[in-house]
């Protein structure tokens, strides 16, 4: 191609210049768009820990309520399926060994009882605990039921047990409850069993990785609905 004169080449080389500019700030305008979807995608707000950012419910006042006089029917299956704001998780409830505890939970989570309620405990390595809508460690129901675990019973990673006072006796249970994340808690068979986790320990790995020792984890981790499943 014929080479230009200079007073002709000018406006070209500008034209030029100006249309690579141009490129390169679409392309930065790109890239920021991508890596901002890509931040939303992973988890938005929350820090690459799966869980999402919220502030804790407001704590609800102690209750006085009646303990269910029916036991849970073993037939059909029963499960409660918790969303929390660091995913969903499912409890496969077992009422041949902890009949009046599972009938209390299916009321309770049937009342939306556990709705907008912590996880108060989470202890790497152990225990993640919640179901105490005072979010003190200390509230409840307002009655005990008592299922007493098999003396060989052992709180394996998965395992759903209910929390009592050392002062209560074995098998006692209110609303508060703990999945087991450590192989083998090494607990002994004090703890009601109500059931295991069948779907969402992923969810269980997320909540464990925000606890700082024993006590609440390091930001609010908050079971937004309990809801209750039925098969078979």
């Amino acid at each position: 191609m014929p080479d230009l004169p200079a007073k002709d080449r000018w406006p070209r080389i500008v034209l030029g210049v100006l249309v690579i500019a141009a490129a390169v700030i679409v392309g930065l305008v790109i890239v920021l768009t991508r890596d901002d979807a890509n931040d939303t995608a992973v988890g938005g707000t929350d820090g690459g820990t799966g869980c999402a950012e919220v502030e804790a419910p407001e704590a609800r006042g102690p209750e006085t309520r009646e303990a269910p006089t029916e036991p849970l029917d073993a037939n059909p299956k029963w499960a409660l399926v918790v969303e929390t704001t660091c995913g969903s998780f499912t409890i496969a409830l077992d009422p041949e060994q902890a009949p009046k505890t599972t009938a209390s939970l299916v009321v309770l989570a049937g009342d939306g009882y556990f709705d907008d309620t912590t996880f108060h405990r989470v202890v790497p390595g152990f225990v993640v605990q919640g179901g105490d809508p005072t979010g003190s460690g200390a509230g409840g129901p307002g009655y005990t039921t008592v299922d007493v675990p098999g003396d060989g019973s052992r709180y394996v990673r998965g395992v759903v047990a209910m929390a009592k006072a050392g002062n209560e006796p074995r098998g006692a249970a209110g609303s508060q409850f703990f999945v087991v994340t450590a192989e083998d808690a090494g607990l002994p068979p004090d703890y009601a069993i109500v059931g295991e986790v069948i779907e969402g320990m992923d969810t269980i790995d997320r909540i464990e990785a925000l606890g700082v020792g024993d006590g609440p984890p390091s930001r609010p981790i908050v079971i937004t609905s309990v809801t209750i499943r039925r098969s078979g």
